[in-house]
């Protein structure tokens, strides 16, 4: 199997619209969660979500475009403009040797109201041509393979809570099979809309506190997730194509693990059985037994936060030597983008030797360091994301910081 080096990321999300705004923000516990402005929840319970502000495409759209293409489409061209950027020169030497995988959970819930709306008032003209190309979830994955010429394999992984990190990680099978040399790859959602909101409230998923505190996982106090939007990116390059240009390497993804727990719609397996699983594979796959932090899949709702930390202390043994966060707490649960968003921020956290702290944590509902409030700098070496979802599935990261020893059969 080839290895496979992180060479660029990049990042839309309610925390902010670049790598830079947004991981300082993060780390500083700054949370983008806000009362919505997209429309007036005035007739709703839930009035809160983690939206992107000030999201400017003129760099990556045309005036025309910009107007037409579907908000998830758009956080996930800034992203992939913003990583292929990071990853730097001669990335793409073959076009055909460079693929795209963005998972996304619903897309365009916005786009599928507002022309149905113009069906019934205004009949058929009214409906926009582009209507049915720009809210297919495919056409992330596909319009960032334009911008880029990247004519390889094409990804678009729609699983739920899971897409984003079922998007690195078949792009992550893609190069260690020798299928691509480079892939982008990620998540991207935006479904912050009234009919997205209310079916998420009827089910009592979401919090009803209505203040920007109310994203708090693995507290005893949490009610509910708070949605949000936006799209994480990586680039994924095999490791000797990477060294071979002279690419900064971020980190190595060296593990991934993808389950289905066959039990339930919306609810995990109890005691988390199914992400203990989910988690094993990863680290069967990296060939490690233990990691230095997890960036958890934490979505402040009673039963995940839960189970996901009886899986991480059945799982390993030395957890009073690891850290684990969730950066849901300012970003809201950004559904399908989410593994993306969050693998960043993991891929972030080796980088720096920092661990984002998870805000609104007073008391808390587990035995685990949560890294409640404040960052913790510290060195990794190992580094977990998790990413669950509606229908039972599990999509487990694992990544390396790039000076760590490769396994060998990772050589």
């Amino acid at each position: 199997m080839r290895r496979v080096a992180v060479t660029g990321m990049g990042v839309v999300a309610a925390t902010g619209n670049n790598i830079d705004h947004a991981w300082q923000n993060i780390i500083n516990g700054q949370t983008g969660i806000d009362r919505i402005s997209l429309f007036d929840p005035a007739d709703i319970n839930v009035k809160i979500a983690g939206e992107v502000k000030d999201l400017a495409a003129e760099h990556v759209l045309a005036a025309k475009d910009n107007r037409r293409i579907s908000r998830f489409i758009k956080f996930a061209l800034v992203a992939s403009h913003e990583a292929v950027q990071m990853a730097g020169d001669n990335l793409i030497t073959d076009p055909d040797r460079a693929g795209c995988s963005i998972g996304v959970g619903i897309g365009a819930l916005a786009d599928i109201e507002n022309n149905s709306a113009k069906l019934t008032t205004g009949g058929q003209r009214k409906v926009s041509p582009f209507f049915i190309p720009y809210t297919i979830p495919n056409m992330a994955t596909g319009l960032v393979a334009k911008q880029h010429q990247l004519r390889g394999i094409n990804l678009a992984p729609t699983a739920a809570c899971a897409s984003g990190n079922q998007g690195i990680g078949e792009a992550y099978r893609v190069i260690q099979r020798g299928d691509c040399d480079v892939m982008v790859c990620g998540g991207a959602e935006a479904a912050i809309s009234p009919v997205g909101v209310v079916g998420f409230a009827n089910m009592k998923a979401l919090s009803t506190r209505n203040v920007p505190a109310a994203s708090c996982p693995f507290d005893k106090q949490r009610d509910g997730f708070v949605i949000g939007e936006g799209a994480g990116i990586l680039v994924l390059e095999e490791w000797q194509h990477a060294q071979d240009r002279g690419a900064v390497i971020f980190a190595e993804l060296i593990g991934y693990g993808c389950n289905g727990e066959a039990y339930h719609i919306s609810a995990p397996r109890p005691d988390g059985v199914g992400m203990e699983s989910c988690m094993r594979a990863a680290l069967q796959d990296a060939h490690i037994d233990a990691v230095d932090y997890i960036n958890a899949h934490g979505t402040s709702t009673p039963m995940n936060d839960r189970y996901e930390t009886d899986a991480i202390t059945r799982l390993f043994s030395a957890i009073d030597k690891m850290l684990v966060s969730s950066t849901k707490s300012m970003t809201g649960h950004c559904l399908g983008a989410a593994g993306g968003i969050e693998a960043v921020f993991t891929v972030l956290a080796l980088r720096d030797g920092i661990a984002p702290p998870t805000i609104n944590l007073q008391d808390p509902d587990g035995n685990l360091n949560y890294v409640p409030n404040s960052a913790i700098e510290r060195q990794f070496t190992y580094a977990l994301s998790n990413s669950f979802g509606f229908g039972g599935v599990n999509a487990t990261l694992i990544f390396a910081a790039p000076n760590a020893q490769p396994q060998p059969s990772q050589r």
